[in-house]
């Protein structure tokens, strides 16, 4: 990390990256401070220069943050940089103070917050989404945060949606995740918004981590009696990934793992966290949104392949996911992929 502090973003001449500014507070978990860096660090347009610029500042002046670990960070930025931001994101961290334990922000942190202008993007991983809470963002919008902390938080700010199943809610300006690695998807999840799946696959596959992770929370949920271990559903999903362009019902994944309907719906649940059919759909909207990016083929040809059957069957389900049109969506990163530009899309919750 530069010891240098950073004051106005890097640029050329009609170019600038996106500005992401990371908050980094006492008591911080290194790994999820590194999230952002490690994913939003790699991406490069057509003329090689970086979609984004990350940087890290604290609440005080630049000097060292506490860790949970046996080592300091020094950060080289105050709070004064977050008025240069783009996208804030707060990582979670130990020593969240009142925050935490009575929902108000110190003065020292409703100070630093105050810098951020109107419009920009905010987003927190695991615990940080009570800083977002406690300022007053997330009044009457969905979150999510590390399943074990959902209670309390919903609790604690009873006018926020708490969403204690999935990795991460997408409200538009506001994104929130779940615990510790969910933050890797929820970066993902901006980065594919920003400038399509072909880019956060590619940053995915650099990061050796799944592009899109199946399921919610519920499926790491620790539960006070352990199920035995019985058959998964492993194998019926790869059969069913094979076949997405074939019309698939239930029972046809219940056959492959041998099991009835009613078994094979509720063990699918419990390992993925949706049903089948969510499941299907979801799958069906990815590899969509895959041919749309990256082939020329009609939209009546990508809902056949993806299984959606007709045209007007899959504009619903990507309408639904994402808020666009296949030709909208075709349009916006068919255009950004082949220019090297992104155009940030709306994605509503639980897309």
């Amino acid at each position: 990390m530069s010891s240098e502090p950073i004051n106005e973003p890097s640029s050329e001449p009609g170019f600038r990256p996106h500005r992401i500014v990371v908050l980094a507070m006492d008591g911080l978990l290194p790994f999820e401070l590194g999230i952002p860096h490690r994913i939003f660090g790699r991406p490069r347009d057509a003329e090689g220069r970086p979609l984004y610029e990350v940087v890290t500042c604290s609440v005080r002046p630049p000097g060292p943050v506490s860790t949970d670990s046996d080592f300091d960070v020094l950060v080289p930025n105050g709070p004064e940089i977050l008025a240069t931001a783009d996208t804030v994101i707060v990582p979670a961290s130990y020593e969240f103070g009142p925050v935490y334990d009575e929902g108000v922000l110190t003065p020292e942190l409703a100070a630093a917050l105050a810098h951020i202008r109107p419009g920009t993007r905010l987003a927190s991983i695991c615990t940080g989404v009570y800083v977002l809470a406690a300022a007053g963002y997330l009044d009457g919008r969905p979150a999510a945060t590390h399943w074990a902390d959902a209670e309390r938080l919903q609790r604690l700010f009873p006018r926020i949606k708490v969403d204690a199943d999935v990795l991460y809610v997408d409200d538009g300006d506001v994104l929130t995740s779940a615990g510790v690695a969910a933050g890797v998807d929820l970066c993902l999840h901006i980065l594919r918004r920003d400038h399509g799946t072909a880019v956060a696959n590619a940053v995915a596959r650099r990061t050796v981590v799944p592009p899109h992770r199946e399921g919610g929370q519920a499926q790491y949920i620790q539960r006070p009696v352990p199920e035995p271990q019985l058959a998964t559903t492993t194998a019926a999903r790869a059969w069913a990934l094979a076949r997405l362009h074939e019309p698939i019902q239930l029972r046809d994944m219940a056959e492959q793992e041998s099991m009835s309907v009613r078994t094979f719906t509720r063990r699918f649940r419990e390992e993925v966290g949706i049903s089948p059919g969510q499941w299907l759909t979801q799958q069906r909207v990815e590899r969509a949104r895959h041919l749309l990016e990256s082939s020329g083929l009609s939209v009546d040809q990508v809902a056949r392949d993806a299984g959606f059957g007709t045209a007007q069957s899959m504009r619903q389900h990507l309408q639904a996911a994402l808020g666009v049109t296949p030709t909208s969506y075709r349009r916006t990163f068919r255009a950004g992929a082949e220019t090297g530009a992104g155009v940030t899309a709306r994605v509503p919750s639980g897309a």
